[in-house]
Protein backbone atom coordinates (compact mmCIF):
# COMPACT_ATOMS: atom_id res chain seq x y z
CA UNK A 1 0.00 0.00 0.00
CA UNK A 2 1.54 3.35 -0.97
CA UNK A 3 2.04 6.30 1.39
CA UNK A 4 -0.90 8.30 0.04
CA UNK A 5 -3.27 5.39 0.57
CA UNK A 6 -2.02 4.83 4.12
CA UNK A 7 -2.35 8.52 4.90
CA UNK A 8 -5.92 8.58 3.51
CA UNK A 9 -6.99 5.64 5.66
CA UNK A 10 -5.54 7.11 8.83
CA UNK A 11 -7.10 10.50 8.13
CA UNK A 12 -10.45 8.79 7.69
CA UNK A 13 -10.03 7.06 11.04
CA UNK A 14 -9.13 10.33 12.73
CA UNK A 15 -12.17 11.96 11.19
CA UNK A 16 -14.31 9.23 12.69
CA UNK A 17 -13.03 10.11 16.15
CA UNK A 18 -9.93 7.95 16.13
CA UNK A 19 -11.75 5.04 17.68
CA UNK A 20 -10.64 1.46 17.36
CA UNK A 21 -13.17 -1.20 18.29
CA UNK A 22 -12.71 -4.50 20.03
CA UNK A 23 -13.75 -7.69 18.21
CA UNK A 24 -17.33 -8.86 17.75
CA UNK A 25 -19.46 -8.98 20.87
CA UNK A 26 -20.04 -12.41 22.30
CA UNK A 27 -23.78 -12.02 22.45
CA UNK A 28 -26.43 -9.85 20.85
CA UNK A 29 -27.03 -6.51 22.53
CA UNK A 30 -23.51 -6.09 23.93
CA UNK A 31 -21.78 -2.85 23.05
CA UNK A 32 -18.33 -3.14 21.54
CA UNK A 33 -15.66 -1.41 23.58
CA UNK A 34 -13.68 1.48 22.14
CA UNK A 35 -9.90 1.08 22.22
CA UNK A 36 -7.18 3.69 21.93
CA UNK A 37 -5.87 4.47 18.47
CA UNK A 38 -2.12 5.28 18.63
CA UNK A 39 -2.35 7.32 15.40
CA UNK A 40 -5.42 9.35 16.34
CA UNK A 41 -4.72 13.07 15.91
CA UNK A 42 -5.48 14.62 19.29
CA UNK A 43 -5.66 18.30 20.16
CA UNK A 44 -2.76 19.45 22.35
CA UNK A 45 -4.86 21.24 24.95
CA UNK A 46 -6.25 24.47 23.51
CA UNK A 47 -3.22 25.19 21.34
CA UNK A 48 -4.74 24.13 18.04
CA UNK A 49 -1.76 21.82 17.51
CA UNK A 50 -2.79 18.27 16.63
CA UNK A 51 -0.52 15.41 17.65
CA UNK A 52 -0.65 11.64 17.28
CA UNK A 53 -1.45 9.80 20.50
CA UNK A 54 1.94 8.10 20.28
CA UNK A 55 4.79 10.49 19.61
CA UNK A 56 8.42 9.91 18.68
CA UNK A 57 10.97 11.14 21.23
CA UNK A 58 14.46 11.87 19.92
CA UNK A 59 16.36 12.29 23.18
CA UNK A 60 17.07 8.88 24.67
CA UNK A 61 20.22 9.39 26.78
CA UNK A 62 20.38 12.90 25.34
CA UNK A 63 22.95 15.59 26.08
CA UNK A 64 25.59 17.70 24.39
CA UNK A 65 23.52 17.71 21.16
CA UNK A 66 23.58 13.93 20.93
CA UNK A 67 21.22 11.11 21.83
CA UNK A 68 20.88 7.39 21.23
CA UNK A 69 18.84 8.32 18.17
CA UNK A 70 21.40 10.67 16.62
CA UNK A 71 24.16 8.19 17.44
CA UNK A 72 22.44 5.75 15.07
CA UNK A 73 23.85 7.91 12.29
CA UNK A 74 22.18 9.94 9.56
CA UNK A 75 21.08 7.10 7.29
CA UNK A 76 19.69 4.81 10.00
CA UNK A 77 18.03 7.51 12.11
CA UNK A 78 16.40 9.28 9.19
CA UNK A 79 15.04 6.00 7.82
CA UNK A 80 13.62 5.24 11.27
CA UNK A 81 11.89 8.63 11.33
CA UNK A 82 10.43 8.12 7.85
CA UNK A 83 9.25 4.61 8.70
CA UNK A 84 7.59 5.93 11.88
CA UNK A 85 5.84 8.62 9.84
CA UNK A 86 4.63 6.06 7.31
CA UNK A 87 3.22 3.98 10.17
CA UNK A 88 1.15 6.99 11.28
CA UNK A 89 3.21 8.86 13.87
CA UNK A 90 2.67 12.58 13.43
CA UNK A 91 4.33 14.09 16.51
CA UNK A 92 8.09 14.43 16.96
CA UNK A 93 9.62 15.65 20.23
CA UNK A 94 13.03 17.30 19.82
CA UNK A 95 15.39 19.53 21.79
CA UNK A 96 18.49 21.63 21.24
CA UNK A 97 20.21 19.37 23.77
CA UNK A 98 19.52 16.26 21.65
CA UNK A 99 20.94 17.59 18.37
CA UNK A 100 18.03 16.03 16.49
CA UNK A 101 16.82 19.03 14.45
CA UNK A 102 18.70 18.39 11.16
CA UNK A 103 17.83 14.68 11.17
CA UNK A 104 14.10 15.35 11.46
CA UNK A 105 14.24 18.17 8.90
CA UNK A 106 15.87 15.95 6.27
CA UNK A 107 13.88 12.82 7.07
CA UNK A 108 10.52 14.58 6.63
CA UNK A 109 11.46 16.97 3.84
CA UNK A 110 9.36 15.12 1.26
CA UNK A 111 6.06 15.15 3.19
CA UNK A 112 3.73 18.12 3.78
CA UNK A 113 4.85 20.23 6.73
CA UNK A 114 1.28 20.59 7.97
CA UNK A 115 0.92 16.78 8.17
CA UNK A 116 3.01 16.50 11.35
CA UNK A 117 3.82 18.47 14.50
CA UNK A 118 7.28 19.36 15.80
CA UNK A 119 7.99 20.20 19.41
CA UNK A 120 11.42 21.33 20.54
CA UNK A 121 13.05 22.85 23.61
CA UNK A 122 15.45 25.65 24.49
CA UNK A 123 18.14 25.01 27.09
CA UNK A 124 18.73 27.76 29.68
CA UNK A 125 20.58 25.84 32.40
CA UNK A 126 24.35 25.28 32.88
CA UNK A 127 25.85 22.38 30.92
CA UNK A 128 23.68 20.36 28.56
CA UNK A 129 24.93 21.99 25.34
CA UNK A 130 28.50 22.77 24.26
CA UNK A 131 28.33 26.57 24.45
CA UNK A 132 28.51 28.53 27.70
CA UNK A 133 26.41 31.36 26.31
CA UNK A 134 22.64 31.30 26.71
CA UNK A 135 21.17 33.68 24.10
CA UNK A 136 17.60 34.84 24.46
CA UNK A 137 14.79 32.72 23.05
CA UNK A 138 14.35 34.82 19.90
CA UNK A 139 17.97 34.18 18.87
CA UNK A 140 17.71 30.48 19.66
CA UNK A 141 14.38 29.96 17.89
CA UNK A 142 15.72 31.73 14.77
CA UNK A 143 18.49 29.12 14.68
CA UNK A 144 15.98 26.32 15.28
CA UNK A 145 13.91 27.45 12.28
CA UNK A 146 16.97 27.25 10.05
CA UNK A 147 18.00 23.85 11.41
CA UNK A 148 14.48 22.50 10.96
CA UNK A 149 14.06 24.11 7.52
CA UNK A 150 10.60 25.34 8.44
CA UNK A 151 8.70 28.62 8.71
CA UNK A 152 7.17 27.75 12.07
CA UNK A 153 7.51 25.38 15.03
CA UNK A 154 4.40 23.89 16.56
CA UNK A 155 5.58 24.00 20.17
CA UNK A 156 8.66 25.38 21.93
CA UNK A 157 9.34 24.48 25.56
CA UNK A 158 11.78 25.77 28.14
CA UNK A 159 13.68 22.60 28.96
CA UNK A 160 14.09 20.89 32.35
CA UNK A 161 12.37 23.19 34.85
CA UNK A 162 12.70 21.93 38.42
CA UNK A 163 12.02 24.87 40.77
CA UNK A 164 8.62 26.11 41.89
CA UNK A 165 9.60 29.68 41.07
CA UNK A 166 10.61 28.95 37.47
CA UNK A 167 7.91 31.36 36.13
CA UNK A 168 9.63 34.24 37.91
CA UNK A 169 13.14 33.15 36.88
CA UNK A 170 12.20 32.59 33.24
CA UNK A 171 9.85 35.54 32.72
CA UNK A 172 12.11 37.22 30.15
CA UNK A 173 12.24 34.10 27.97
CA UNK A 174 8.52 33.53 28.45
CA UNK A 175 7.74 37.05 27.23
CA UNK A 176 9.98 36.57 24.19
CA UNK A 177 8.31 33.27 23.33
CA UNK A 178 4.91 34.93 23.66
CA UNK A 179 5.95 37.55 21.10
CA UNK A 180 7.22 34.81 18.77
CA UNK A 181 3.80 33.17 19.01
CA UNK A 182 2.12 36.47 18.14
CA UNK A 183 4.31 36.63 15.02
CA UNK A 184 3.35 33.08 14.01
CA UNK A 185 6.89 31.72 14.32
CA UNK A 186 5.74 29.29 17.00
CA UNK A 187 2.22 28.04 17.64
CA UNK A 188 2.49 27.22 21.35
CA UNK A 189 4.89 27.60 24.25
CA UNK A 190 5.43 25.85 27.55
CA UNK A 191 7.87 23.88 29.68
CA UNK A 192 9.41 20.47 30.11
CA UNK A 193 9.03 19.60 33.79
CA UNK A 194 11.28 17.59 36.07
CA UNK A 195 9.69 18.00 39.50
CA UNK A 196 6.25 18.02 41.09
CA UNK A 197 6.80 21.56 42.39
CA UNK A 198 7.57 22.78 38.87
CA UNK A 199 4.51 20.92 37.56
CA UNK A 200 2.23 22.55 40.11
CA UNK A 201 3.62 25.95 39.14
CA UNK A 202 2.95 25.18 35.47
CA UNK A 203 -0.70 24.37 36.16
CA UNK A 204 -1.14 27.75 37.87
CA UNK A 205 0.77 29.74 35.21
CA UNK A 206 -1.49 31.21 32.48
CA UNK A 207 1.46 31.52 30.05
CA UNK A 208 1.81 27.72 29.82
CA UNK A 209 0.04 26.33 26.76
CA UNK A 210 1.48 22.83 27.02
CA UNK A 211 4.08 20.87 28.94
CA UNK A 212 6.01 17.61 29.06
CA UNK A 213 5.85 15.61 32.28
CA UNK A 214 7.64 12.49 33.47
CA UNK A 215 4.96 9.92 34.20
CA UNK A 216 4.51 6.16 34.35
CA UNK A 217 2.57 3.82 36.62
CA UNK A 218 5.55 2.90 38.82
CA UNK A 219 7.34 6.16 39.66
CA UNK A 220 10.49 5.04 37.83
CA UNK A 221 12.66 7.87 36.51
CA UNK A 222 10.12 10.32 37.86
CA UNK A 223 11.14 13.17 40.14
CA UNK A 224 8.12 12.50 42.31
CA UNK A 225 7.73 8.81 43.17
CA UNK A 226 3.95 8.96 43.59
CA UNK A 227 2.38 8.50 40.15
CA UNK A 228 -1.16 8.94 41.47
CA UNK A 229 -0.29 12.34 42.88
CA UNK A 230 1.31 13.46 39.62
CA UNK A 231 -1.66 12.14 37.64
CA UNK A 232 -4.03 14.19 39.82
CA UNK A 233 -2.11 17.38 39.02
CA UNK A 234 -2.04 16.47 35.33
CA UNK A 235 -5.82 16.08 35.33
CA UNK A 236 -6.13 19.59 36.79
CA UNK A 237 -3.92 20.89 34.00
CA UNK A 238 -6.11 19.19 31.39
CA UNK A 239 -9.20 20.73 32.98
CA UNK A 240 -7.50 24.12 32.68
CA UNK A 241 -7.07 23.52 28.94
CA UNK A 242 -3.33 22.90 28.94
CA UNK A 243 -1.73 20.37 26.63
CA UNK A 244 -0.01 17.41 28.30
CA UNK A 245 2.71 15.25 26.79
CA UNK A 246 3.85 12.29 28.91
CA UNK A 247 7.43 11.02 28.80
CA UNK A 248 9.37 8.23 30.55
CA UNK A 249 6.59 5.75 29.72
CA UNK A 250 9.11 2.90 29.71
CA UNK A 251 11.09 4.24 32.68
CA UNK A 252 13.89 5.37 30.33
CA UNK A 253 14.25 1.82 29.07
CA UNK A 254 13.89 0.06 32.42
CA UNK A 255 10.61 -1.58 31.36
CA UNK A 256 12.00 -2.66 28.00
CA UNK A 257 11.71 -6.36 28.89
CA UNK A 258 8.63 -6.13 31.12
CA UNK A 259 5.40 -6.49 29.17
CA UNK A 260 3.15 -5.89 32.18
CA UNK A 261 4.81 -2.62 33.15
CA UNK A 262 4.83 -1.28 29.59
CA UNK A 263 1.15 -2.09 29.18
CA UNK A 264 0.09 -0.73 32.55
CA UNK A 265 2.07 2.50 32.18
CA UNK A 266 0.43 3.27 28.84
CA UNK A 267 -3.01 2.53 30.28
CA UNK A 268 -2.32 4.62 33.39
CA UNK A 269 -1.11 7.66 31.46
CA UNK A 270 -3.95 7.57 28.92
CA UNK A 271 -6.87 6.71 31.19
CA UNK A 272 -5.90 7.83 34.68
CA UNK A 273 -3.85 10.93 33.89
CA UNK A 274 -5.46 11.77 30.56
CA UNK A 275 -2.35 12.86 28.65
CA UNK A 276 -2.80 14.07 25.09
CA UNK A 277 0.24 12.21 23.75
CA UNK A 278 2.73 9.57 24.88
CA UNK A 279 6.29 10.25 23.72
CA UNK A 280 8.65 7.26 23.51
CA UNK A 281 12.33 7.29 22.52
CA UNK A 282 12.20 4.62 19.84
CA UNK A 283 15.53 3.29 18.55
CA UNK A 284 14.27 0.82 15.95
CA UNK A 285 11.08 0.35 13.98
CA UNK A 286 10.25 -2.90 15.78
CA UNK A 287 9.88 -0.86 18.97
CA UNK A 288 7.41 1.44 17.23
CA UNK A 289 5.36 -1.51 15.99
CA UNK A 290 5.40 -3.18 19.39
CA UNK A 291 4.33 -0.06 21.27
CA UNK A 292 1.50 0.96 18.99
CA UNK A 293 0.18 -2.62 19.12
CA UNK A 294 0.06 -2.37 22.91
CA UNK A 295 -1.78 0.95 22.82
CA UNK A 296 -4.33 -0.50 20.40
CA UNK A 297 -5.31 -3.08 23.04
CA UNK A 298 -6.05 -0.54 25.78
CA UNK A 299 -9.78 0.13 26.40
CA UNK A 300 -10.60 3.83 26.52
CA UNK A 301 -11.51 4.52 30.12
Amino acid sequence: MDLERRTFLRTALAGAGGLVWAGPSLSAGKTRQALWDPFERASLGKTGVRVSRVGFGTGMRGGGRQSNQTRLGKVVFEKLLRDAYERGIRFFDLADMYGSHPFVADALSSVPRESYAIQTKIWVRPGGIPEKERPDADVVVARFLKELKTDYIDSVLIHCMTDRDWPQRQRRQMDILARLKEKGLIRAHGVSLHSLAALEAAVAEPWVDTFNVRLNAYGVNMDDKDPARVAEVVRKARQAGKGVVAMKLIGEGRFRDDDEKRNESARFVLNTAGADSLVVGFEKIEEVDDYVARVRKIPRG
